[in-house]
């Protein structure tokens, strides 16, 4: 019997590496399309999983960087964690290895490239683990390594709970406009305090008690004291940019990390904190430090805020 079981797996491993390379990967020149809610939905009905879960993955996915095309599977679980081949699109071959690659359109094949395969093996993925909090915790901790990214998308599928919609696109000018300010581009401008730096933001001036704003949905990461911003706060976006608040005079009534947020809804208020131990203020005119950085959970990087603000603020004022 043993050498019998040996000869069948033998042969199916060798039946598996015979099969030809350009079979395996023509499809992966096909990119993965933009994911719609419609899709999502049906999904979520497909496989008895809840909407705001798919969503949030499908969201993290999309948005890990300005170059993310869709969802990244490794091979370990598209292919299975047995299966010689990582590259194999045998929908059978795949379930056999347990794999959860699956043929979502149809085609023959299993393939991660595509939308409509990537969205149902998504499905069936989490399907597997169950339809509740922790049950989607433990499948996270499946794919992800760092606990900082499982975070990032637990707070995602809050964000979609609380409003009910995976379209999340408006953004608001993180300045209230019954108030006076001024801002002007600042980004690359020469920091000293601290030690020889660049400004990665831009500085928006307003008088002290001046109202800040949310940009965007989301949720906030980050809240409490940092030398350099005095009083700030992190709002993680759903577009999963990260937003910057910095050298605020205090805080709006119940902000709390985790806390889900909407474009317009005040976080904070202008002042002149920072540049020191926790309660320093007064260094520097009262203004908003605003920043805004991208990343997938490895490393963020900022970038320019100020044709954003410009943008909002065009789009306020035609309103």
């Amino acid at each position: 019997m043993r050498f019998f079981s040996v000869f069948v797996v033998g042969g199916l491993l060798g039946l598996l590496a015979s099969f030809p390379q350009s079979t395996l990967h023509a499809a992966e020149k096909m990119p993965q399309g933009r994911i719609t809610e419609a899709q999502i939905q049906e999904i979520a009905r497909d496989s008895r999983i809840k909407w705001t879960y798919i969503a949030a993955v499908a969201n993290y996915e999309e948005h890990k960087t300005s170059k993310s095309k869709g969802i990244e599977w490794p091979g370990y679980l598209w292919a299975g964690p047995w299966n010689p081949n990582p590259d194999e699109r045998s929908p059978q071959t795949l379930r056999m290895f347990g794999g959860i690659g699956m043929d979502g359109n149809k085609d023959g094949l299993a393939d991660p490239a595509t939308t409509e395969d990537s969205l149902v093996s998504l499905g069936n993925w989490l399907r597997r683990h169950g339809d509740n909090e922790e049950a989607f915790r433990e499948a996270l901790e499946e794919k992800y390594d760092r606990e900082l990214i499982r975070n990032r998308i637990m707070g995602f599928a809050k964000v979609y709970a609380t409003f009910n919609k995976y379209e999340l696109t408006e953004h608001a000018f993180p300045v209230n406009k019954k108030y006076d300010y001024s801002f002007k581009e600042t980004w690359g401008d020469k920091r000293g305090w601290g030690g020889r730096r660049i400004h990665e933001g831009t500085d928006i001036f307003a008088g002290y008690g001046t109202p800040v704003l949310a940009s965007a949905y989301g949720f906030i990461e980050e809240k409490g004291w940092n030398k350099f911003g005095g009083w700030r706060i992190g709002l993680r976006g759903i577009d999963n940019v990260y937003y910057y608040y910095a050298h605020l005079a205090s805080f709006s009534k119940g902000m709390s990390v985790g806390m889900v947020v909407k474009p317009g809804q005040v976080l904070g208020y202008v002042g002149s904190s920072g540049y020191g131990k926790p309660g320093t203020s007064g260094k520097f005119p009262p203004h908003l430090h605003y920043g805004m950085y991208r990343g997938g959970g490895m490393k963020e990087w900022a970038f320019d805020p100020y044709p954003y603000l410009r943008q909002w603020e065009r789009q306020r004022k035609s309103t």
